[in-house]
């Protein structure tokens, strides 16, 4: 009789871990289905898949996280602080799930009124500052801890004084990220000859942040900096040799230097293709519209008006896309 219980019981036992294993994959797999959504920039399936997913695993922080990515590329940025506060309860001592809150936060200070905007900064400037103390190398929380301190007044938490010490602190840690501080609050100063001295100084320390490195190639895009957006496209290769971007960056050095265009077009068109749609990636339409200035140089009018038109239609606000499609059909 024992032995026969014994039997039964150990049967039982591993059905019901057979069902258990089989619910943990189904978990996973709608885990892994929201990432997948999410890599190929369909973020309103990431957040059904992931939402799914949290209502099997509710205390799976990353899930939270990845939702509150996936909401703050939906703009839906009440969403995106929900998921974000869930992630912060389920593990307080995440770094980067503070660093998250404290973006969304901020997202939504950005888009609110005068009356709402100013608590919203306080509690994303003190999301970053946890971040920094739960983590001193998360630079990323570190480099946002700054940008709000060089950017914001006093009154919601900023002030350039309380920056100092904070970029006084990269000194001994990183160079790149040191002299990118200082480059960026001179950015945000609008003092551009000292910010154009240090972020020269940051890619010159060899930096290991891929997006470091393409926020310099953004300001080296508006400074129309063309040797310095071939020396981001280098570094940014090295630093991560799957992110696209290096593409965008080299294709507008040579357009700004109006050399190898049939190049500049490949590496465009490659990244039209490869970039997913993604706050730190250059937009779409900013991409048919570099095209457009292509054709331009080559004196392809006819070419140029279709790119400018393909980026009016990404972007029917784009003033810069709007002015040149009138002087590619006028010319």
């Amino acid at each position: 009789m024992k032995t026969g219980m014994a039997l039964a019981l150990a049967v039982i036992w591993v059905g019901m871990g057979s069902v258990w294993a089989t619910a943990t994959v189904k978990q996973s797999d709608a885990f892994e289905a929201g990432r997948r959504a999410y890599e190929g920039s369909d973020y309103a399936k990431a957040a059904a898949e992931l939402q799914a997913a949290a209502a099997k695993e509710p205390q799976n922080g990353d899930i939270q996280l990845l939702l509150t990515k996936s909401y703050l590329e939906l703009q839906e940025r009440d969403a995106a602080i929900n998921s974000a506060e869930k992630a912060v309860a389920i593990d307080p001592k995440s770094s980067v799930y503070h660093e998250w809150l404290g973006r969304a936060y901020g997202e939504k200070a950005d888009h609110s009124s005068m009356f709402s905007a100013p608590g919203l900064a306080r509690k994303t400037h003190r999301e970053f500052e946890i971040a920094v103390q739960l983590d001193e190398k998360n630079f990323a929380a570190r480099q946002a801890l700054i940008e709000f301190d060089c950017a914001a007044p006093g009154m919601v938490g900023g002030g350039e004084e309380k920056a100092k010490p904070e970029i006084e602190k990269l000194k001994s840690m990183d160079a790149s990220e040191w002299h990118y501080a200082l480059g960026n609050c001179r950015r945000q100063k609008k003092d551009f000859a000292d910010a154009d001295a240090e972020f020269q100084l940051a890619l010159e320390s060899k930096p290991k942040s891929a997006e470091l490195i393409y926020d310099i190639g953004d300001y080296a895009v508006r400074r129309s900096q063309a040797e310095r957006l071939m020396e981001v496209a280098e570094l940014g290769a090295k630093a991560d040799s799957a992110d696209p971007r290096d593409r965008f960056y080299r294709a507008v050095g040579l357009i700004l230097k109006n050399e190898k265009l049939e190049e500049a077009e490949r590496f465009l068109k490659a990244y039209l293709q490869e970039a997913p749609k993604r706050a730190g990636y250059p937009r779409y339409a900013v991409a048919h519209e570099w095209l457009g200035r292509l054709h331009e140089n080559k004196g392809e009018k006819e070419a140029a008006a279709k790119e400018y038109q393909a980026a009016l239609q990404l972007d029917p606000k784009s003033k810069s896309a709007r002015e040149a499609l009138k002087r590619a059909e006028k010319n």
